[in-house]
């Protein structure tokens, strides 16, 4: 059907029905955007775990790298901070964005540099760091598989005849976790640090 007919049809119906009725996009573009809009919903930007973690999934299935990269980079910043909690965050929020931060984007580089370009589109993170005195921040995993791809993960270290330091590290599936990859200590206190997510 020729453009112009289209659009005719499309504000005839309208006018008709007062705007309560318009016609499908499917006549409008001829069956396109019903394709289309099916293929979003399933790779939609949000979907559940099986533990019905909320989790941030890209929504292209031709995925830049470096834009899951910064994608997943500002959700890292984000559930790292909430982890935190407003008790620690203002304490180490510095050194961990100067010093930590960007050891978490080496990481994550490293690991999406190693993962089949076709399958980047599955990559989610989660979004409910462990509270209290749990280690985990966050974990990258694909959401097909539910496997977990890199752990990011923080540990209270109290060294003898010394105050509390928090340990960042990571572990990665490509040697099935057994590896603690450092990514730095940032001091606290010789006082006990609160609880993860202590407000």
């Amino acid at each position: 059907m020729k453009q112009w007919l289209r659009k005719s049809v499309v504000v005839l119906v309208s006018i008709l029905t007062f705007g309560l009725v318009t016609p499908a996009h499917a006549f409008w573009n001829e069956n396109q955007e019903v394709d289309k809009v099916k293929h979003e919903s399933a790779n939609s930007s949000y979907q559940q775990t099986s533990t019905n973690e909320n989790v941030f999934i890209t929504d292209k299935e031709n995925v830049d790298r470096q834009q899951l990269i910064n994608r997943l980079m500002i959700e890292a910043e984000k559930q790292s901070y909430e982890k935190f909690g407003s008790k620690i965050t203002p304490v180490i929020e510095d050194e961990f964005r100067e010093v930590i931060l960007p050891k978490i984007q080496e990481a994550i580089e490293m690991t999406i540099a190693q993962y089949p370009n076709e399958e980047l589109s599955s990559l989610a993170i989660t979004e409910t760091p462990s509270a209290g005195v749990g280690e985990k921040i966050f974990h990258i995993y694909n959401a097909k598989t539910r496997e977990d791809i890199i752990r990011f993960h923080v540990r209270r270290d109290h060294p003898p005849m010394d105050g509390y330091y928090f340990n960042f590290h990571y572990h990665t599936r490509f040697d099935e976790y057994q590896a603690h990859h450092d990514l730095g200590k940032i001091y606290w206190d010789k006082n006990t640090p609160p609880k993860w997510m202590a407000m």
